[in-house]
């Protein structure tokens, strides 16, 4: 060949890779409502930023007839580029080339972009669609597999992982995602299951749809699996740019800071009034976030799962932090196995990566009843504390409102090495409610009176004057300050800032053990 003639060639060899499976493919895939893998990549990353690897690979099986198809990339589009600037390796699953199923070389393209990543501490996102593994492969594609398991286990904690699911994921596929930081679905397109409708109803005779089984409102609201749900592949995307925002390129960074036009020392008189009166009606703890954070910078995460927790990242002074909120306008923000569950794994995550963490409280307890009791709250709830207690980045609690028994201890007390706790002057500090506490303290004497009502009522006063209150925690110096609800920004801002150098560290391991 001529210089020119391999020229030639090398661009033909691009352009067929650059159609992947084909034109009607692409034609199908849109039909769904579906992005290509190419297009998910052009949408993700800044503009022209992507610098694509292994354009050229092709599987190398000869079973069952694939000698005679064997087109580039074999299904897989890997690489890295930027996204705002930073960062990042990408690998986007092709639906076109085979249903995007797993080969031997399909699973080395994704190795070689995790592996990369980890040696240049650059977050890893995955953008899943795909049939699952190459049945013509058998067990090789099996062994893919399990190779990118251990990539992202080994990585976990180390640089961020963030999956979106725009299409299938079934089988042994959904564990990578599952392993990984962040899950990110989109309504109606995509999917995820260990076992499809027809096995499903194979073994226990259950009809269920793909959707309604392993869809995106399924996964983000009953099973906790996704994160986030979305209505688009552009939504999910945007999503991801979102996230990638808040968070670092790795464990040994701190998150990134923008400049903020919102004041550290902005005051809020209405935070003095959003506590009701009447200590059993409820308010919007997210009404009080999006007050005390940046404008417009929270970024929730599980929106639709364990509703009677908040969590996600804001911004305070251009910082990125973590926050954990009770929700006492759900299940009066009571903590369940859902919420222990999500909100651990959040905060988890924040301490991986150096983030600080914000947590506002208004609990009245752990949720009673034979199906919190038999489904492991006790282990559940205790992961929640574990993760309080493990962590070691900077902690800021604000306690709201009630703040009892043993989970108050859980939501990152004094006790459990929080760093800056804070009380409203409305919040309740004790073992248990008022009335709960009298009728046990005083049941000979409510039990004796001439009106049993009336004398209920009196001691559930006195409990209520004497621990409803912030003040003898603060005597003991479980609270620094109580401060009034107005100050609650700049009282945070002026935390984080003090708590800037944190240093603080766990004793020498190999690791823990969690109560899984």
């Amino acid at each position: 060949m001529t210089r020119e003639e391999q020229f030639k060639y090398l661009e033909q060899l691009r352009r067929e890779a650059r159609l992947g499976g084909g034109e009607k493919r692409i034609e199908a895939q849109h039909k769904k409502g579906k992005l290509t893998a190419r297009e998910r990549i052009d949408f993700l990353l800044d503009e022209g930023s992507f610098v694509e690897m292994d354009m050229l690979v092709r599987h190398r099986s000869k079973d069952f007839g694939l000698d005679k198809n064997r087109p580039l990339g074999d299904g897989v589009v890997t690489g890295y580029g930027y996204i705002e600037g930073r960062l990042v390796f990408v690998f986007s699953q092709d639906f076109t080339v085979f249903g995007g199923s797993l080969s031997e070389t399909f699973a080395e393209k994704i190795i070689k972009v995790m592996d990369q990543a980890m040696k240049v501490g650059a977050p890893v996102i995955g953008l899943n669609d795909s049939g699952g593994a190459r049945i013509q492969e058998g067990v090789v594609s099996l062994g893919g597999y399990a190779e990118i398991f251990l990539r992202n286990t080994l990585a976990s904690g180390v640089i961020p992982q963030i999956s979106g699911v725009m299409g299938p994921c079934a089988g042994g596929a959904v564990y990578s995602p599952a392993i990984t930081d962040f899950t990110i679905m989109v309504r109606n397109t995509s999917y995820m299951f260990v076992t499809g409708p027809n096995v499903v109803k194979t073994v226990t005779h259950e009809e269920v749809s793909s959707e309604d089984l392993g869809g995106a409102d399924t996964h983000g609201s009953k099973s906790g699996v996704s994160h986030l749900s979305c209505d688009s592949d552009i939504e999910a995307l945007q999503k991801i740019r979102q996230l990638i925002s808040y968070i670092p390129s790795n464990n040994l960074d701190d998150p990134p800071r923008v400049m903020s036009d919102d004041s550290p020392t902005r005051v809020d008189e209405s935070l003095d009034k959003i506590v009701p009166e009447n200590p059993n009606h409820p308010y919007d703890m997210k009404e009080v976030i999006h007050t005390i954070v940046d404008r417009d910078s929270f970024f929730e995460i599980h929106p639709d799962y364990a509703a009677n927790i908040i969590v996600g990242f804001a911004r305070m002074d251009g910082y990125s932090v973590g926050v954990i909120a009770n929700q006492p306008a759900n299940l009066a923000g009571v903590l369940d196995i859902d919420a222990s569950v999500k909100a651990a794994r959040f905060i988890r995550f924040c301490d991986a990566f150096n983030i600080p963490l914000v947590t506002l409280e208004d609990v009245p307890g752990f949720l009673p009843g034979t199906h919190q009791e038999w489904g492991g709250i006790i282990k559940h709830g205790a992961k929640l504390l574990y993760a309080y207690a493990e962590a070691t980045v900077p902690k800021i609690t604000v306690i709201t409102r009630k703040a009892y028994g043993g989970a108050y201890d859980v939501m990152s007390s004094k006790h459990i090495r929080g760093d800056v706790n804070l009380a409203w002057p409305s919040a309740e500090i004790a073992v248990m409610g008022p009335k709960g506490a009298a009728e046990i303290i005083f049941k000979k004497e409510i039990a004796h009176a001439e009106d049993p009502g009336a004398m209920l009522a009196q001691k559930e006063r006195e409990y209520r004057e004497k621990f409803a209150n912030p003040y003898l925690a603060a005597e003991r110096g479980y609270i620094d300050e109580v401060i009034q609800p107005r100050n609650t920004r700049i009282r945070i801002i002026q935390a984080l800032h003090m708590l800037q150098n944190k240093v603080d560290k766990n004793p020498p391991k190999k690791h823990g053990n969690i109560p899984l």
